[in-house]
């Protein structure tokens, strides 16, 4: 007879726990919107344009402590400055031999000069080229 009870239990508690989850994932699924309804990236064919043959892409950045510092500190002082858009945090900052290529999509003209300056102030004059464009 205890056998039948402890089942029973087992089957209680078992149903119990599966209706609770299930109503967890129900209240939560509004909270997760659907695909279609979620917002697409929209600078993904900027990201995808040609380069200029023998323009520097992001895979070409030396690993020299000078250029992983110059590009670090570039970055910081990017990220740093809230009045920033996402776009300009996302830049690709290449380093080479002390000569830094910014590339990809920023919002502004402002925010391609301001970027442009402050990769200039932590480089130095003739050390930046500034290849940002607007969206």
């Amino acid at each position: 007879m205890s056998n039948v009870y402890f089942r029973g239990l087992v089957s209680t508690s078992a149903g119990a726990l599966l209706l609770t989850l299930g109503g967890a994932i129900f209240s939560a699924s509004p909270a997760f919107p659907s695909q279609s309804s979620a917002q697409q990236p929209d600078n993904t064919a900027n990201n995808k344009q040609e380069s200029a043959p023998g323009s520097p892409t992001a895979d070409q950045q030396k690993e020299s402590a000078a250029d992983r510092d110059l590009t670090k500190k570039i970055r910081r002082s990017l990220t740093e400055d809230k009045s920033l858009s996402m776009y300009a945090h996302n830049i690709k900052i290449i380093t080479h031999d002390g000569e830094v290529t910014l590339k990809g999509p920023v919002k502004t003209e402002d925010e391609r000069a301001a970027i442009e300056a402050k990769a200039t102030s932590i480089a130095g004059s003739g050390k930046v080229q500034n290849q940002l464009t607007v969206k």
